[in-house]
């Protein structure tokens, strides 16, 4: 994260500010393939639920205040000037962990067999499937918020800009309640975040043209996505705790191809049918995860 914000600080060419883009997504996958499996070594199983809800409640705050606090930066002293504050950010973050983070020795030594290995667990294929779909129909979807409130309940951007933001509020306090549930039923956790996406995306088909009903449901789109990750992770974590960076690992390639795949088929069906074409297919796609969730979803822990 150091070296990629340092590369776009003082980038001089478009391909050297690509290539900072492309190490901050090396940063990015490897936080998000690790953050499970450190938080293994650092609680119990039993308290996983809550520990994630922990590390993505700071995400959520961190999405929700530093783009604006990023663009306010950029508009008075440039967007260099952001990106070298960012760097000083993240050298505050690599004391913190040196300073905080106990000596963790290795537990096994992993390989691409290992992947192979872990994907062969009935229960990680079934929970890769469950994050292929949400996460393609979330994309799908929520690419293509801004133009539906634009156009159905035609709303100024002063107004979007609330709405978007009561989106990231709303997943701050996902991430809370999706740790609360998770404790105490992890399969309610992981089956009814898509399950309330997938309501969002309807009740904005049926009753988008409602200003109050299109808001309401935007919220209600970011509290379930604020409580996607925390169930998915505990539950890949607690499927293979024994490779759980290797599970990490696979979520997050999972997340990052579905991500591709719902924004460039979120964006064929908007030029062929519409705007409310990428809702319908991110209404059945998570409706489709929650079921699929409720029939093979992750067993009570003994």
């Amino acid at each position: 994260l150091i070296l990629s914000n340092l590369l776009a600080t003082f980038a001089s060419t478009l391909t050297v500010l690509l290539l900072a883009r492309v190490v901050l997504g090396v940063a990015l996958g490897g936080f998000w393939a690790m953050s499970a499996a450190m938080a293994l070594r650092l609680v119990p199983m039993r308290l996983m639920p809550r520990a994630m809800s922990i590390i993505l409640t700071g995400v959520s705050l961190a999405t929700v205040t530093a783009a604006p606090v990023g663009a306010y930066v950029g508009d008075i002293w440039g967007w260099r000037t952001a990106f070298m504050i960012a760097t000083v950010v993240a050298a505050l973050a690599l004391l913190v962990q040196v300073a905080a983070i106990p000596k963790l020795p290795p537990v096994g030594v992993a390989s691409f067999r290992t992947l192979l290995d872990v994907l062969e667990r009935p229960s990680i294929r079934v929970a890769l499937l469950v994050v292929l779909l949400v996460a393609s129909g979330h994309f799908a979807g929520f690419t293509y918020v801004r133009p539906f409130l634009e156009k159905v309940p035609v709303l100024d951007i002063e107004t979007i800009s609330l709405v978007l933001l009561a989106y990231g509020i709303g997943g701050f306090f996902g991430n809370v309640a999706g740790g609360i549930l998770a404790e105490r039923s992890l399969k309610a956790a992981v089956a009814l975040a898509p399950l309330l996406i997938a309501l969002a995306a309807a009740s904005m088909l049926v009753f988008g043209a409602s200003p109050t009903v299109a808001a309401a449901a935007v919220a209600v789109w970011g509290f379930a996505f604020g409580a996607v990750p925390v169930g998915l992770q505990s539950w890949l974590v607690r499927a293979a705790p024994d490779q759980a960076e290797s599970a990490g690992g696979l979520m997050v390639a999972t997340f990052q191809v579905a991500i591709a795949l719902g924004a460039v088929f979120g964006g064929l069906l908007v030029d062929h049918a519409g705007v409310a074409s990428a809702f319908a297919y991110c209404g059945a796609a998570t409706l489709l995860a929650a079921i699929v969730v409720f029939l093979r979803g992750p067993k009570r822990a003994k």
